[in-house]
C-alpha cells in the first residue's frame, strides 16, 4: 500500500478511523484456491477529512470499503472507529453493534440501489429522517428537496424506483444515502453512469458533509470531480500471484 500525504501545517482534526494491519482474503473451496483481496492495510482517518482509494482493477479497493463496513469479515487486523461514548472494533464488534452503528453514524454510498416493492421514491429517501425521529412532513419535504437536486422528475417523486432506469435509482439511492449525515461515509463509485447535472450536486453535498466534519474515504469513477475534495490519496496495490492464489476482482 502506497500512501501520499500532500504538505500542510494544519493542525490534525481528531481521529474517527484508525486501521491497523487489515487483511482479506477469500476461500474458494470448490476450486481449492485463494483469492488475495489486500492484505496489512493500514491508516488513521480523521473528522472532516477525504481519503481516495486509488488501485488498478482487482487491486480490492471496494472490497476494502466492504470489509471496513463489515459486509465482509477481515481475515487479521483491526478497524478503531472512535464513536462518543468510546473506540470499537468494526473488525470484531458483534452484529448488532454494527447494526446500530449504520443507523446512527456509519453511511455507505454505492451506485446500486435495492428498491423495495410499492414503495415510493419519495418514501423511500425520506425513511432515514423518519428513522432518526423526524416528523413524516418534514421528511417528505426535505427528501423532495434532495431528489430535485439529483434531478428527479417530480412527476417520480411518487412512483416506484423497482420501475426506474439504472440512472434514476441511482440518483434515489444517493438521495437516500446522503440525506441523513453520518460522522463517517464510505463511498463506493457514486458517480458511476450519473449525469454531469447529477454528479455536480452529488459533489456539492460532499462538500457540505466534509465542511460539517464527516470523515470520508471512496474509490471514485470521476476522481477528478472530487479533486478539490481529497486530503490524501491511498493506493492499494495488486498482491503477487502465488501458487493457487490469485487476486479477488473489486
Amino acid at each position: 500500500m502506497n500512501m501520499h500525504t500532500p504538505s500542510t501545517s494544519a493542525p490534525l482534526s481528531p481521529v474517527v478511523l484508525s486501521v491497523e494491519g487489515l487483511a482479506k482474503h477469500f476461500e474458494m473451496h470448490h476450486l481449492r484456491r485463494t483469492l488475495f483481496a489486500f492484505e496489512n492495510v493500514g491508516f488513521d482517518l480523521h473528522e472532516g477529512e477525504f481519503i481516495l482509494l486509488k488501485g488498478e482493477n482487482g487491486a480490492g479497493k471496494s472490497t476494502l470499503l466492504r470489509t471496513l463496513y463489515r459486509s465482509y469479515l477481515p481475515r487479521a487486523g483491526h478497524a478503531f472507529y472512535h464513536t462518543k461514548e468510546g473506540i470499537i472494533d468494526l473488525a470484531v464488534a458483534a452484529d448488532v453493534d454494527i447494526s446500530l452503528l449504520r443507523r446512527r453514524e456509519i453511511g455507505f454510498v454505492t451506485q446500486f440501489l435495492q428498491a423495495r416493492p410499492r414503495v415510493a421514491a419519495e418514501e423511500l429517501v425520506a425513511e432515514p429522517l423518519r428513522l432518526a425521529g423526524t416528523p413524516y412532513a418534514r421528511a417528505i419535504e426535505e427528501a423532495r428537496r434532495w431528489l430535485a437536486a439529483f434531478d428527479v422528475k417530480a412527476e417520480l417523486w411518487a412512483a416506484y424506483p423497482s420501475t426506474f432506469s439504472g440512472g434514476e435509482q441511482q440518483k434515489v439511492n444517493l438521495a437516500r444515502a446522503l440525506i441523513l449525515p453520518q460522522r463517517l461515509l464510505f463511498l463506493d463509485e457514486p458517480t458511476a453512469s450519473l449525469d454531469r447535472q447529477a454528479r455536480h450536486a452529488l459533489v456539492a453535498r460532499l462538500a457540505e458533509l466534509k465542511a460539517a466534519g464527516v470523515a470520508m474515504i471512496g474509490v471514485f469513477h470521476h476522481p477528478d470531480d472530487v479533486a478539490e475534495l481529497i486530503d490524501r490519496e491511498i493506493s492499494l496495490g495488486i498482491k503477487a500471484i502465488a501458487d493457487g492464489a490469485y487476486n479477488v476482482a473489486e
